[in-house]
């Protein structure tokens, strides 16, 4: 029988691959983004996925996603990354707001536009980060807000464990995507330093001695959707080559 995944973010580095991957895995994609337009190129270059332009900000996205669903709901992935950046010292307050109603309340909004398709061997899958667990000085907003993260994905699993509804949370490292630089280069200016001392400093964090991939990053999505991937339930997913220094 023909089955649906969900991906929010979808237009990103990140979000495009999953999108790909899963529909190459014969899942009906349903890709969620802001832009129409991106979301219309995203389909050109993968016939057959599903759009869906709504804001995960907004609590509209909640009847956006569960309008287009047509099958049972195999998994659905939360890959919006935060469009704040900067120290205590400089990020405005209020997009801290702003990023929690994207990340932690938007994981909600997902759940709540899914839940009535997903049972037993659905997975609800979120990217998080490192930064959550191991904070860094100039990264205020990713490290406070991933943390919240992290606790609520934990509520999740205890919420929907007993539904045979599996919750994984991924955390990668800084990993090599177009953002990243973006983000690299502001840290970079902030500290009044160059790119490439930043960039060092990232990978150097790694005992690999580099960042991870979207490659990498997705085949671990995808891995969650065998059997045996059950077990991990309730878990994090720590792709950071090395740099999560604390055991956890």
């Amino acid at each position: 029988m023909p089955e649906d995944a969900v991906v929010v973010g979808a237009t990103g580095a990140m979000g495009s691959a999953i999108v790909a991957a899963l529909a190459e895995r014969g899942l009906r994609v349903v890709a969620v983004a802001r832009s129409a337009d991106e979301l219309a190129r995203l389909r050109d270059r993968h016939p057959g996925v599903v759009t869906c332009p709504a804001d995960i900000a907004q609590n509209q996205a909640i009847e956006d996603i569960s309008s287009v669903l047509e099958n049972f709901v195999r998994m659905a992935v939360f890959a919006a990354g935060l469009p704040v950046r900067g120290s205590v010292d400089t990020t405005d307050p209020d997009d801290l707001v702003m990023g929690a109603n994207v990340k932690i309340a938007g994981t909600v909004r997902l759940l709540r536009g899914v839940r009535e398709k997903m049972g037993k061997g659905s997975r609800f899958v979120a990217l998080a980060g490192t930064l959550g667990i191991e904070p860094l000085p100039y990264e205020a907003g990713p490290g406070a807000i991933n943390a919240g993260l992290f606790n609520l994905m934990r509520q999740i699993s205890l919420l929907y464990g007993p539904k045979g509804v599996t919750v994984h949370t991924i955390a990668p490292g800084p990993t090599e995507t177009p953002r990243l630089q973006r983000i690299l280069s502001n840290v970079a200016a902030e500290r009044g330093v160059s790119f490439d001392d930043v960039y060092s400093e990232y990978a150097g964090r790694t005992s690999l001695g580099r960042l991870g991939t979207i490659p990498e990053i997705v085949w671990a999505v995808t891995n969650l959707l065998e059997p045996e991937a059950d077990l991990l339930h309730g878990g994090v997913l720590h792709l950071d080559g090395g740099g999560l220094r604390g055991i956890y």
